[in-house]
């Protein structure tokens, strides 16, 4: 009996998962707020990309639609709205990259008001709002950790998990756990942990219940040498709190229904899909973070 009930907990898990996807399943969000930056993630092998320029095959499109999940039932793209056109309107044709390439409202959506960013004079935010169990997430995290090794001096890159129910909050405290213990070396390790426990259907350091979480995160952490005082601490602390307040308010000012996002300086909105596969998601955010630079 005992072994049944665990087997329907994992299930029930399993399921949960599922549910939460990688899109949003949140209400409307509030109004903007200031935004903050995030620690920026190690650096790791470059991944082997297309040359720049070239055009996606009609099987990488097909692939790079799949990689970003929206909130809308089936997945289906829906019809651009109203508000959209308006804000692609609402873009002067001095914002806009040139024409050919990439096109406003096809490539990349801008933010309209644009949003504040925490970096300093002279710098160009790249912001990535991501889930440490999202799978695309998982698939796009080596072209990422390959730019960083190559991205200009003036960008600067920030990430912040996104907050939409009880399991990506307790994944975000993770990652800022982590982080606070200085301990980035981990946030790939828990990465591939998390994707491993779904495909063998173990529990995703999530459980029922808050302590439960906390357990089986703190047997990660300890396992791979971090103390448990250091942890507990760093877990309860006044920064990974407040951490997790401004993830949350960036989760809702950007209006985030799928993850991976990329927001370019606060101005600009661009995923796998739109831009066509991964390897063109990293030039047009080295194509739009340059155009911000140079004005």
């Amino acid at each position: 009996m005992t072994r049944m009930l665990a087997l329907a907990a994992l299930l029930a898990l399993a399921a949960l998962i599922a549910l939460a996807g990688c899109a949003r399943q949140s209400s409307a969000p509030p109004p903007p707020a200031p935004a903050v930056s995030a620690a920026a993630q190690p650096e790791a092998p470059a991944a082997t990309a297309p040359a720049a320029g070239a055009m996606p095959t009609p099987s990488e499109t097909a692939q790079a639609t799949a990689s970003q999940e929206s909130g809308d039932a089936g997945g289906e793209p829906q019809p651009k709205s109203d508000a959209s056109l308006e804000r692609i309107a609402a873009l002067p044709p001095s914002a806009q990259l040139p024409a050919g390439k990439w096109q406003p409202g096809v490539n990349y959506d801008p933010v309209v008001p644009a949003q504040p960013t925490g970096v300093s004079p002279g710098k160009v935010e790249v912001l990535e709002i991501f889930w440490l169990a999202c799978p695309h997430c998982y698939a796009l995290e080596p072209y990422i950790r390959s730019w960083l090794k190559t991205k200009p001096a003036y960008v600067e890159f920030v990430r912040v998990p996104v907050i939409w129910q009880p399991i990506h909050r307790a994944h975000a405290r993770l990652y800022y756990t982590l982080d606070a213990l200085g301990r980035q070396d981990l946030v790939q390790k828990a990465f591939d942990t998390l994707h491993e426990d779904l495909e063998t259907r173990q529990p995703p350091l999530f459980g029922d219940s808050d302590q439960q979480t906390y357990q089986l995160q703190l047997q990660f952490a300890v396992k791979n040498g971090v103390s448990a005082d250091e942890f507990a601490k760093a877990y309860n602390s006044f920064g990974v709190n407040a951490n997790l307040e401004r993830a949350e308010e960036i989760t809702q000012r950007y209006q985030v229904h799928g993850v991976p996002l990329i927001v370019i300086n606060g101005k600009y909105t661009t995923d796998i899909g739109t831009a066509g596969s991964e390897t063109r998601l990293i030039e047009l955010i080295n194509d739009l973070a340059g155009a911000e630079h140079g004005r």
